[in-house]
């Protein structure tokens, strides 16, 4: 279990590019605590979190991040003081509110099939879990009884309910009904029969009420006392005084009713008991239903509906009639779409009147508090779940500023120097240090909407898994504008392709294409303006897109054209413009293009035949075919992984020079693919065994399918992470064996260029501005070394610079979610135990069997990117600087040069340390040469 304060370690005093934001996700269940101490909210979400949210503000109190592979389930809090989560391995965990710190934790069970958490009138918990009861002591977690309803048999769609000292419990026992009414104190349990067979579709139990809706389009209702429950039939139709053709009761409890949501979307609150049932409460359209609370002695339940795109109408119902106790019409940001959960909270006005919260979250996965007709605050956890990124250069600054702006950037740059000069000085007072660092914090220059010189001025675009688009600003990592487009919440797949990079038209924003694919055959396509957020057009297609080709081809706007390449592999060119397909015709017979196929074990290349149809629908559709195929057996290799390079990665130098003065070619295609695959039974660490797994690592030409290199690992298995830049491939590893993970290098060399000096690569048939052929044969030589690595990748990235003249540094996420920075030159597969001398010159290292990871090395620092997913690297300006952005359920931003900042100064340097000591210098030498001239002058007259 990996656990996480509420607060940035990422401190600002020493790491003046760092930035660490930390979410939670989309919560999924919530309880209030407002009875004493500090007012706060536990919330578990998605993501495995458990954390405590101060209800003033939102800010993170503390947090736990649980298992990836186990959701949590259930959410209580016991006994006033404890905040206990039920993960979906069987986990029961015990948090303590004030620091979240872990009391206790019991395993009930081991299946990871859902389960319902319950807190009993006793304090104890109830763990329901398809026809099993568990009842644990919320003390100290001990397990104080367990209840099989059904032996070797199990419940589905369960419902629980509790009414004096009995439990009742309700699901789905193959096709039928099954009811059953537990002992509370001892767990003895007793089956109960109908009156008739029933086959429903939706029930709940309430308060020891049986209430269901068969299929004839009743409510069927019965009081579970004694061993038979006599079930009352009343026609839907009659009961609402209007025919409905469909209806369903909601989950949502309410005590002694049950709530009901028809196909007009109209919802009905109905009351339940011994007499049967009766409609309480009509709420007229669709509404999201929060949770009931206890409210002087009876119960109230919010109901939350949509007036328009800008406003929400909160209702509260109480009382035994269920009539309306409260309204209000809350103004939201019709940016985060509809609500799909409501949590309520009742709480003591100033005038001690009653006043109720709801905590909403909406369908961008936000979360906001609101209060007394307003919102209170609002969360953006949808960052939580970043897919895809894409970077954006601001514009250039306009010329002609005012005169009051230049005397206040003035007085600031004085103000700043001044405060650095006392610091370095030690003669800076505690105030004086804390403007400082608010001063460095609230840089102006950091967060312009315009470029700098050295290019660390940009703008961050990620896509969410909720189809919400945010743009974060590297200065302070704000967020500059958000975009939620409905259509891309239903997709599954989601990405981020350039679409316009202006360079001509300076006038002009960059504009992203954000593509969703789902597996009903569809896609959705919308075009969006990197720098304001606005949405140019949006597309529904017809089709699912399985692939999209950005092709070096722009029209005259300088929009790129793209290939999307649908689940029958045809091609659909984009923009759909007469000028397109005249720029794609010229090119056509140089696209080529290979489709993965995981599951079959193959790779496919395709090129583009013929076009077969043209329309604004799906585009200009052509024909693909079939060239070549790499199909691997089943029974010995599966595709563990698939890497290839940067399409704008930059290259200083085809050439490589040894100690010996030898030049050595790279061999740069950007055709090849490397491919890792494994032995289908190792799909866990330490599972397969040692003699019977192995990894095979292959460099296949993209555009022939022809296989230039392979390898063998013996005692290797999965997971395989790899990065690939230039000519050398980089793969991470787990050998069974050695019970370690291994790292391994593979560098590809044309020695068709052998013979040849540095002009004839230059200006001959070799330079690496000529037009590259994967049809031409070249002779290849691969040199490879692996070496141990001490801790388990999550995943991998290198850097990039703005000419590729910087040393590479290979950016490991590791298992402890932090990102080190590993540099090249220790997987240089040239290194042996006794470099020669000419060897130590180049500056090859010694070789060791492990790969040395420093304390500096850790750009995270104390840091931790909780679920790391994914490194990006950006090049800067300078050619000696980065920028690096990690993303997991935390945002965490950096700066690092991998040979160092030689091209710039540092950002706290002190210009006024350095003109001040020009000055003393200046006034030293003047003085030293009137004192010398006294002295010689004195020197003659004697």
């Amino acid at each position: 279990m990996l656990s996480s304060k509420g607060w940035d370690p990422c401190l600002e005093t020493s790491f003046l590019h760092c930035r660490h934001q930390e979410y939670i996700g989309k919560v999924t269940h919530a309880v209030f605590q407002t009875a004493s101490g500090k007012k706060r909210v536990i919330v578990a979400t998605e993501k495995s979190v458990v954390a405590s949210l101060n209800l003033r503000s939102g800010e993170i109190f503390w947090r736990q991040v649980l298992e990836e592979s186990e959701p949590i389930d259930g959410l209580q809090v016991a006994l006033g003081k404890y905040a206990v989560s039920l993960s979906r391995g069987g986990s029961l965990r015990s948090f303590h509110l004030p620091d979240g710190s872990l009391i206790w934790e019991t395993s009930l069970y081991t299946s990871p099939s859902p389960a319902q958490l319950f807190l009993l009138p006793s304090d104890d918990l109830l763990v329901l879990k398809q026809g099993i009861v568990y009842v644990v002591s919320s003390a100290d977690g001990r397990l104080l009884w367990t209840a099989d309803l059904l032996d070797e048999s199990r419940l589905a769609q369960t419902s629980l309910s509790f009414e004096g000292k009995n439990i009742y419990v309700a699901g789905f026992s193959g096709s039928s009904i099954a009811l059953f009414r537990i002992d509370a104190s001892t767990g003895a349990f007793t089956t109960l029969k109908t009156t008739e067979p029933l086959n429903p579709s939706s029930f709940v139990l309430s308060s020891g009420v049986f209430a269901a809706l068969d299929t004839q389009g009743d409510i069927v209702t019965g009081l579970m006392e004694g061993e038979v429950v006599e079930l009352q039939k009343t026609s839907l139709a009659t009961l609402l005084d209007s025919p409905v053709s469909s209806a369903q009761l909601l989950p949502d409890k309410i005590p002694g009713g049950c709530v009901l949501s028809t196909d007009g979307g109209s919802i009905f609150v109905l009351g339940l008991d011994k007499k049967g049932v009766e409609v309480l409460q009509q709420i007229q359209g669709p509404a999201v239903v929060s949770n009931s609370i206890v409210l002087d002695g009876t119960f109230a339940q919010s109901f939350l509906q949509r007036v328009n795109s800008k406003e929400i109408r909160v209702r509260v119902l109480s009382g035994k009639e269920w009539i309306e106790t409260a309204e209000e019409t809350v103004e939201v940001d019709p940016n985060k779409g509809g609500v799909q959960k409501v949590f309520m909270n009742a709480y003591i006005k100033t005038d001690r009147s009653r006043g109720f919260r709801v905590l909403i979250v909406g369908q961008d996965h936000s979360l906001a508090l609101l209060q007394q007709g307003k919102v209170v605050w609002s969360r953006e956890e949808a960052l939580a779940s970043v897919v895809d990124t894409l970077t954006a250069e601001l514009p250039l600054e306009k010329a002609g500023v005012s005169v009051a702006e230049v005397e206040h950037d003035l007085y600031e740059w004085l103000k700043g120097h001044v405060l650095r000069l006392k610091s370095t000085l030690m003669l800076a007072t505690a105030e004086e240090q804390t403007a400082l660092q608010a001063l460095r914090l609230n840089n102006a220059d950091k967060t312009k909407m315009t470029r700098d010189h050295n290019g660390f001025r940009k703008l961050i675009v990620v896509l969410t898994s909720s189809g919400k688009l945010f743009a974060l600003h590297t200065g302070n990592g704000g967020i500059v504008w958000s975009r939620f487009i409905p259509e891309l919440s239903t997709k599954g797949s989601l990405k981020l392709y350039p679409w316009r990079i202006p360079h001509k038209h300076v006038d002009e924003n960059p504009v992203a294409l954000v593509l969703g694919s789902s597996h009903d055959g569809t896609g959705f396509a919308a075009w969006v303006d990197m720098l304001t957020g606005s949405v140019q057009e949006t597309l529904a297609l017809p089709y699912s897109v399985k692939l999209a080709l950005a092709l070096p081809l722009v029209d005259s706007s300088e929009r790129r054209l793209h290939l999307l390449i649908d689940d029958q592999n045809k091609a659909h060119l984009y923009p759909t413009s007469d000028e397109s397909l005249s720029l794609f015709e010229k090119y056509m017979q140089n696209v080529y293009f290979y489709i993965a196929d995981k599951g079959a074990g193959q790779i496919e290349g395709y090129n583009i035949k013929s076009q077969i149809d043209s329309g604004e629908e799906g585009g200009l559709v052509f024909l693909s075919q079939k060239i070549w195929s790499v199909l691997f057996p089943k029974d010995s290799e599966t595709i563990a992984a698939i890497t290839t390079r940067r399409a704008d990665e930059m290259v200083h130098t085809q050439a490589k020079v040894l100690g010996n003065r030898d030049v050595w070619y790279k061999y740069l295609n950007k055709n090849m693919v490397f491919v890792a695959t494994v032995t289908p039974q190792d799909s866990r660490v330490g599972a397969a065994n040692p003699e019977e797994t192995w990894l095979v690592a292959y460099l296949i030409d993209s555009v022939t399918g022809q296989i230039l290199h392979r390898v063998s690992h013996a005692h290797a298995q999965g997971p395989v992470h790899a990065v690939f830049s230039e000519n050398w491939v980089v793969y991470c590893y787990f050998n069974v064996r050695n019970h370690r993970h291994e790292m391994s290098v593979l560098e590809v060399y044309d020695k068709s260029a052998d013979g040849k000096d540095v002009l004839q690569l230059m200006l001959g048939r070799y330079n690496a501005s000529v037009p590259f052929s994967s049809f031409s044969p070249r002779n290849l030589e691969v040199k490879g070394q692996s070496y141990f690595f001490p801790s388990t990748v999550r995943t991998m990235s290198v850097t990039f610079t703005a000419r590729g003249i910087t040393g590479k540094q290979i950016l490991v996420g590791t298992i402890g979610n932090q990102v080190i920075a590993l540099d090249k030159r220790f997987l240089d597969p040239r290194r042996s135990a006794d470099p020669t001398p000419m060897e130590r010159e180049e500056g090859v290292i010694p070789l060791s069997e492990g790969l040395p990871v420093f304390p500096q090395s850790y750009l995270t620092h104390a840091a931790r990117v909780e679920e790391l997913r994914g490194i990006i690297s950006v090049p800067a300006r300078l050619e000696s600087t980065c920028l690096v952005f990690a993303y997991g359920i935390d945002l965490f931003f950096t700066r690092t040069a991998p040979s160092r900042t030689y091209d710039s100064l540092t950002e706290d340097f002190s210009y006024a340390l350095l003109l001040i000591t020009i000055v003393v210098l200046v006034v030293a030498i003047a003085v030293s040469m009137v004192l010398s001239q006294r002295k010689e002058l004195r020197e003659k007259w004697k």
